[in-house]
């Protein structure tokens, strides 16, 4: 493997990373906002609810817009763009301040989230083995360092501008730096290439013709289980802190807790996930995913305290991890001449997910319980294991997909989660 592609995978690794501690700060420090600015709870869904929708307009621009640019620049200039939004929704005074700070980081983080996974998954195809795993475990390591800091700014009743500042001062140029490593698939195969085709030619190109409507169709089971995936990850997201402090009667400094246990347990479950694909395969695994995160919904639901409440969300965090990089390398392998256009229409329902579990559990914990809203995610994810099969290896097809478990042509490397 060159030097190119080992210093394209760290620096792209480091992007997620960063993604991860922007997305934590901002959804660990939720009922801090709230207070901050005035947010009733009746409106508070309308803002989480903003934006998912915003970013999934970002990630339909970035389709178009990685026609034309590579996705690496896209991905150059966005980050800092998610890190200064986030820095104006802890530094803003007045309602209207957030909601502008808040379009800002959702349309930021749609072009960002749909480059770095285009990336991925050409990195991946590049490598011939699953890589995608490593990328998203360094997104939960992420998860894991902001939500930290959030605990330490909640502990120390720092204000929020106070909290995200030295973040965003040391994360900033260290994205800026990292970014000089981004490697684009014309980059790793030593060519100019045609954007406009894919930006691939030879026998890939051949998959071309599947971007139209036929193509949708032959996406549309990954997009389903994206959309409950992200159901899931959203409710923990964005309501794991308020359900713990305003059910279970935690603290604030506990309420911060929950997300990080989740986070920990992602990367635990990413970071070894490799071997259940290796030896079970990816529709095993999908399967186990699935019904590990309906458990998880099913003790969260029924916790009597915080510390049961807690074994619920770290159910959730081994369960989850496995379905959206799954979802995303086998979108890849499925259009291997068109992996930018697949991957940024399914990231698309990354945002539907959130569009739809944000406001969903807050309507429903207001007009019945957040007792019963729980229940609703753990049926939901379910429906993974109804498409678990389109997760299934497809040994005519190269682009870095899934591996053939326990055959000759592992050596192409197996999928991650």
């Amino acid at each position: 493997m060159t030097d190119v592609l080992r210093r394209g995978r760290a620096s792209l690794a480091f992007a997620f990373l960063v993604q991860g501690v922007a997305f934590a700060l901002l959804v660990t420090r939720i009922p801090a906002i709230q207070d901050r600015y005035g947010v009733s709870d009746a409106l508070l869904p309308a803002f989480l609810a903003a934006v998912p929708v915003l970013a999934g307009i970002g990630s339909v621009a970035t389709e178009r817009l990685v026609k034309a640019v590579p996705p690496s620049r896209v991905l150059r200039w966005s980050q800092p763009v998610v890190l200064l939004a986030l820095l104006g929704v802890g530094a803003g005074e007045h309602m209207a301040g957030l909601a502008v700070a808040l379009a800002v980081f959702g349309l930021a983080v749609g072009a960002l989230d749909a480059s770095m996974n285009m990336l991925g998954v050409s990195l991946q195809r590049a490598y011939g083995r699953s890589i995608m795993l490593s990328f998203h475990a360094a997104y939960s390591l992420g998860g894991i360092a902001g939500a930290s800091l959030a605990w330490v700014g909640a502990h120390g009743q720092l204000a929020l501008w106070v909290s995200y500042l030295p973040v965003v001062l040391v994360l900033m140029p260290a994205a800026l730096i990292g970014s000089r490593w981004y490697v684009d698939q014309e980059q790793r195969e030593g060519r100019g290439g045609d954007r406009r085709q894919g930006h691939v030619s030879g026998p890939a190109a051949a998959s071309e013709d599947r971007t139209g409507p036929v193509a949708f169709r032959l996406l549309l089971p990954l997009c389903l289980v994206m959309t409950v995936a992200y159901i899931g990850d959203s409710t923990v997201s964005n309501w794991s802190a308020k359900y713990l402090q305003d059910v279970l009667g935690s603290s604030e400094q506990m309420a911060t807790v929950p997300y990080n246990v989740y986070m920990v347990t992602t990367l635990v479950g990413r970071t070894i996930g490799d071997f259940g694909v290796r030896r079970f395969g990816a529709v095993a695994v999908v399967r186990v995913g699935a019904l590990v995160a309906a458990a998880g919904f099913a003790v969260v639901a029924g916790a009597p305290g915080e510390w049961v409440g807690m074994l619920g969300f770290t159910l959730l965090g081994l369960g989850l991890c496995v379905l959206v990089p799954q979802t995303f390398a086998a979108a890849g392998r499925l259009f291997p001449g068109a992996s930018d256009v697949a991957v940024a229409r399914l990231n698309v329902f990354n945002y539907v997910g959130f569009l739809i579990g944000s406001p969903l559990v807050g309507v429903l914990g207001d007009v019945w319980s957040y007792r019963g809203a729980m229940l609703v995610p753990m049926v939901l994810v379910l429906v993974a294991l109804v498409y678990a099969r389109s997760f299934a290896p497809e040994p005519d097809r190269y682009g870095g997909g899934h591996e053939r478990p326990r055959t000759a042509d592992v050596g192409r490397g197996s999928h991650g989660l």
